[in-house]
């Protein structure tokens, strides 16, 4: 399986994701390809938001990540494209080549029962609560995604 994560600038939501879905399959022993890139261009080049790495050392993470850009390659490459809102769907499906391989997807659909299937964007907040809430919402997602798809 590989996955890719997007959101609009690759610096909190995005990398994110990566590094706890990295620790989950390592937990699992899961041989899966992960990485996650932008809609923007604003961050390519640069490593996550220090308040998203900050969140992650709480947790126990890390992410050497440098930001970038999807590509059109990237639809042929994975199987799996994550966007974190709606918008960010909408923008890929826009992006996405026809008849793409990789299967479009918004992350909180794999939130189950919650309401709220948008992945909380936190780079205007101030401090890192927002950060936290996030990651929150993204363990959920990627635990519940990697079960589903290891039961189908």
């Amino acid at each position: 399986m590989k996955v890719l994560f997007v959101c609009i600038g690759n610096s909190c939501r995005s990398p994110m994701a990566e590094a706890v879905m990295k620790d989950m399959l390592a937990k699992e022993n899961l041989d899966w390809e992960v990485d996650s890139a932008a809609i923007a261009s604003w961050n390519v080049g640069y490593p996550p938001e220090p308040r998203c790495l900050e969140v992650l050392h709480e947790n126990g993470l890390d992410s050497d990540h440098i930001g970038r850009q999807i590509g059109s390659e990237d639809f042929e490459r994975f199987d799996v494209v994550f966007g974190m809102d709606e918008g960010n769907v909408k923008d890929l499906l826009e992006l996405a080549p026809k008849n793409c391989r990789a299967r479009i997807e918004l992350l909180g659909n794999y939130r189950r029962k919650e309401l709220d299937k948008i992945i909380f964007d936190p780079y205007f907040e101030r401090g890192t609560h927002g950060f936290r809430r996030c990651y929150d919402q993204i363990v959920i997602c990627c635990r519940n995604f990697i079960q589903r798809t290891r039961s189908n």
